[in-house]
């Protein structure tokens, strides 16, 4: 645990010595979802289902618990190396295409931009598909791109 937490330290320490003497930036000046540059991740970044295995049953409505490691949180639209926030994708996944744009906002694509890191969710009878997808300040997959693996949950 000591040893992470100086390896830790040592990583935030290099990575704020090129913000030395940054100047604030006004609200006309941050970039809008569509044009921010995406932030890059940590290559060692894992998000997953803290309290979910794949193929488990479970009664509707139930929670999922969402981790990472490797990665802060951090709510949208904060965009600082190592720092994301959570999207839950159900019974979807990102296409190609997809994975190059912010991340869409539906029913099927659900955005914690407030930093939030568990959901209530009520799902239909059945087997449905869940993948924990981390984004930065404009909704974009950070490079890597930081998923957990899909895992499916049957509803009884």
């Amino acid at each position: 645990m000591f040893k992470y937490t100086y390896i830790a330290l040592a990583l935030l320490t290099t990575a704020l010595v090129p913000f030395q003497g940054a100047q604030a930036t006004s609200a006309s000046s941050i970039p809008s979802p569509s044009t921010a540059e995406v932030v890059p991740a940590q290559t060692s970044a894992r998000a997953f289902f803290v309290n979910l295995k794949n193929n488990q049953e479970i009664t509707s409505p139930f929670t999922v618990k969402f981790g990472i490691e490797g990665m802060k949180i951090a709510p949208a639209p904060q965009s600082k190396p190592g720092t994301g926030h959570f999207h839950l994708l159900i019974d979807t996944e990102l296409t190609e295409a997809q994975q190059k744009m912010p991340i869409p906002t539906d029913s099927q694509h659900l955005h914690f931009g407030g930093g939030q890191s568990e959901v209530n969710l009520t799902l239909p009878r059945g087997k449905h598909t869940l993948q924990i997808v981390m984004g930065d300040g404009g909704h974009k997959l950070h490079t890597p791109p930081v998923m957990s693996e899909v895992i499916t949950v049957n509803v009884k």
